[in-house]
């Protein structure tokens, strides 16, 4: 099995080697990442609810692809690589929007209905042998879960329910526990775009430990107390960070939030719960709402995410303020992304050339970059 390669200098059982600067700053390997990673895995690439009516689109960036999203005229989401067939321009040139009943190519006005069959272009008629459904859209596979479509290139795709769903089951022992807080149903109180100029593994190294929570997270830790100690949320199987004793709800100070969603269960009440799907998605479980990362990774320095903070309908319907709620993790989303930034010149450093360590309660990092490298066949040289 490939291993992550050893620092120059042995350390102690209570540190283990992280991954070597290069694999933050490399071009090739963000390249093998893009082929073997986002190009090959199941995606989470835009929320249902988004694109509501037929002809509703949006496209998204997967690896080195531009996707096309749409909904189509019966109302099932359909994917597609956002590329004509016929010379090869983008089809849709806005990140989102709405066409009646098809998508017309700017360039020669080629056009597809929206299952992505080529229905018109200029002298088709002319041209009987050409065979519509062959040169239609290329189609990508997409599933839909807790709300949001996933997509993924691979000509054959890896098992959804092993890859996708099985990381809520390892993370929280149990299948059912994230379908209690019916993300699905959910509605979109708040979404913020980041553009976090980092490498995308620093960003889920971070997301996936509390070492650094005392530190940059007053506000995190005023509510979850235990995030002071160092251990984070994902360190344990099934378990959920307790509010403190004096905590109302998951709100920056600490006050009030609202309701708890129907189906959350006794045992998960005043509890915070983590998930990280691999490669780019975390999911953030809290009595009363669901909090969603995407990444989209840009280029080996540069990440964008896009991050939902989804309530009750109800909530959302009547007009609740619910900025002191998504405030908490807005500021965890900045302390953390900034220090992620601050991180990625280091990554060049020869101070850094054979990598870092992980203390104990980081030791669970070192799973996900040996999954990395074992992803992309190996270490990287």
């Amino acid at each position: 099995m490939p291993t992550i390669p050893a620092p120059a200098n042995p350390v102690s059982p209570s540190l283990i080697a992280t991954l070597p600067g290069r694999y933050y700053t490399d071009p090739g390997i963000f390249r093998r990442e893009q082929e073997r990673l986002f190009e090959a895995m199941w995606m989470c690439a835009v929320r249902s609810a988004d694109l509501a009516s037929p002809g509703a689109f949006r496209t998204v960036r997967i690896g080195r692809e531009s996707v096309l999203v749409v909904r189509n005229r019966t109302g099932e989401l359909r994917a597609f690589l956002n590329v004509c067939r016929h010379r090869g321009a983008r089809l849709c040139t806005e990140e989102a929007g709405e066409v009646r009943r098809s998508l017309q190519c700017p360039y020669h006005a080629w056009t597809y209905g929206l299952d992505g069959r080529l229905v018109a272009a200029p002298n088709l008629v002319r041209m009987p042998d050409v065979d519509r459904t062959a040169y239609g859209l290329v189609k990508v596979a997409l599933r839909e879960w807790l709300g949001y479509a996933w997509v993924c290139l691979a000509d054959e795709p890896p098992s959804f329910e092993e890859t996708v769903v099985g990381a809520a089951v390892e993370r929280l022992g149990d299948a059912a526990a994230i379908e209690h807080y019916g993300a699905e149903r959910l509605a979109l109180g708040k979404r913020v775009t980041y553009d976090v100029r980092a490498n995308w593994k620093l960003i889920v190294e971070n997301f996936m430990e509390c070492y650094h929570c005392a530190t940059i997270h007053p506000e995190l830790t005023e509510v979850l107390p235990e995030f002071a100690d160092g251990y984070a949320a994902q360190y344990y199987v099934g378990h959920g960070a307790a509010f403190g004793a004096d905590v109302k709800g998951f709100t920056v100070d600490g006050g009030e939030g609202f309701g708890r969603l129907p189906d959350v269960a006794d045992e998960q009440d005043r509890r915070y719960y983590a998930v990280t799907v691999k490669p780019t998605v975390f999911v953030n479980l809290v009595p009363d709402h669901v909090i969603l990362h995407r990444m989209f990774p840009l280029a080996e320095d540069r990440t964008t995410v896009e991050c939902d903070w989804l309530y009750a309908p109800e909530v959302v319907e009547s007009g609740a303020d619910v900025s002191r709620s998504a405030e908490l993790f807005h500021r965890v989303n900045v302390q953390d992304f900034a220090a992620c930034e601050r991180t990625q010149p280091a990554m060049a450093s020869r101070a850094y050339r054979e990598g870092g360590v992980l203390v104990p309660t980081e030791h669970h990092i070192g799973i996900f970059h040996a999954w990395v490298v074992r992803q992309l066949g190996g270490a990287q040289g």
